[in-house]
């Protein structure tokens, strides 16, 4: 698992204003899981992240390590990292494809 999918995990259940229980108890997990999953002292199986990302609506995909600059990059651009002005040598953007 990526090093920062726990510390992103808990970020969100934060953002959802979620205490450790709520998260638990709407994942079918115990608190202590949540707990020390949350904590570094359990190595959680990849179902535990899956739900409790299921949960805080969130999806957990695996993402070729070479790729992961890109792909941070046109997501904190809010998609439109790849959009590029319609022209002789440039492709259609894959932003304006999508909103068509």
């Amino acid at each position: 698992m990526a090093n920062d999918l726990i510390p992103t995990l808990a970020a969100a259940r934060k953002a959802h204003q979620m205490t450790q229980a709520q998260l638990a108890e709407s994942a079918g997990l115990s608190r202590m899981t949540v707990q020390r999953t949350e904590g570094g002292d359990l190595d959680p199986r990849y179902s535990t992240l899956a739900e409790m990302a299921r949960v805080l609506g969130m999806d957990i995909i695996a993402v070729p390590s070479s790729l992961r600059p890109s792909l941070e990059a046109f997501i904190q651009a809010g998609g439109k990292f790849l959009g590029q002005p319609e022209g002789v040598d440039a492709p259609p953007s894959v932003v304006d494809s999508l909103r068509r």
